[in-house]
């Protein structure tokens, strides 16, 4: 498609993406970098009805459309029999929408419902952008990748036809964030002691069963040194004792939620978290000292995606099974009391980091449409 063909409407933006919030979070921050850049684009949104896109996208103020969710069985089994009906009527609703949309290009961030939207918009002859948020790419940006010039990754180690290394889209909030001006705010707003120590730690929006056991055990060896620990457990996730009372302690403060992770990334001397791909970038981006600990199921793509920040010295890595109570107190609580490895640790991740994935991507758009 030529500027030409466009220059008659506004620009009409198709963003695919959802399921998780590390599926979102880059979806919406490429939406509002687009409408920074072209303030008069259309934009239309694409998930699946079960995906918390349904509430997070409206919040965030875009439509949102969407098409049946249509997973992949890994094995031989009835659904996989069932698999070119379903997958074909999602492509005939994602051609729809992409129509009735008068879509000029396609950005589709992974998950279900981006397979038939790229199989749609490649029969369209609808130009594709392609955006892989984790180092190990997931099938449906492999198949994406296929029909798009224009595709790009969070990781540079990410292996991905035609890949370039644009990082991670974020909210501004984060990637505008000054730890060191913010932080005596975010410490006060968060009811942190801006004298002593402070470990923030996180087990992602679902909570984390093992994180919790291994903190809870651990806040005597934590209190002894000076330490405050403050926990978001996730919604729901409350921390107990054995006898079913909330875990409390010397310096130890839980909440289910914090609006605003900058906040946390502020007020925290050290990040203990999952290594989600956006938890990662995030972690880099603002140059916050992290423990990562990552999640043991799945295809080990947490740990690949850890990687990079581990090797560079911006953040240390525990295995699932290896952090217990000994761990934290041999590894973290010195590590916590020493200023200079801190400030050394900061250094390093935020020279990894990448503060404006958002507007390289919005570039990346405009070039697909114009080229």
């Amino acid at each position: 498609m030529t500027s030409d063909s466009h220059a008659s409407k506004p620009l009409s933006v198709v963003l695919a993406g959802g399921g998780t919030a590390g599926h979102i979070s880059p979806l919406l921050a490429i939406a509002d970098a687009i409408k920074e850049k072209r303030p008069e684009a259309s934009i239309l949104t694409v998930g699946t009805p079960s995906g918390m896109e349904t509430r997070l996208i409206p919040a965030a103020g875009y439509e949102l459309a969407t098409i049946d969710r249509v997973p992949f069985p890994r094995r031989p089994s009835v659904d996989l029999l069932r698999l070119p009906g379903r997958l074909g009527g999602a492509i005939r609703q994602a051609r729809r929408i992409l129509e009735d949309s008068r879509a000029d290009v396609l950005v589709g961030v992974g998950g279900y419902v981006c397979t038939p939207m790229y199989l749609a918009a490649r029969k369209l002859g609808i130009p594709i952008v392609v955006h892989e948020a984790n180092m190990k790419a997931g099938l449906a940006n492999r198949v994406g990748a296929r029909f798009s010039n224009h595709v790009a990754v969070a990781f540079a180690g990410t292996r991905l036809r035609g890949a370039r290394h644009v990082g991670m889209p974020m909210r501004r909030a984060i990637s505008t964030l000054d730890r060191s001006a913010s932080a005596p705010a975010a410490k006060a707003m968060l009811g942190l002691d801006p004298e002593r120590p402070a470990l923030i730690v996180t087990g992602g929006s679902s909570g984390a069963l093992s994180i919790n056991r291994a903190i809870a055990a651990a806040l005597p060896a934590f209190a002894a040194a000076g330490v405050q620990t403050l926990h978001i457990t996730g919604v729901g996730k409350a921390v107990k004792n054995d006898d079913g009372g909330l875990l409390a302690g010397d310096g130890y403060r839980q909440v289910e939620y914090v609006h605003g992770m900058e906040n946390a990334y502020a007020a925290a001397d050290v990040l203990l978290a999952r290594a989600g791909a956006g938890t990662v970038s995030e972690v880099a981006a603002v140059g916050v000292p992290a423990v990562f600990v990552p999640l043991p199921i799945g295809n080990g793509e947490q740990a690949l995606n850890a990687a990079p920040l581990v090797e560079a010295g911006g953040a240390l890595l525990v295995a699932d099974q290896d952090l217990d109570p000994q761990w934290l107190e041999r590894e973290l609580v010195p590590l916590l009391l020493d200023r200079d490895r801190l400030n050394d640790m900061a250094r390093k991740s935020e020279a990894l980091g990448i503060r404006n994935a958002d507007q390289r991507m919005a570039d990346l758009v405009l070039e697909a449409v114009s080229a």
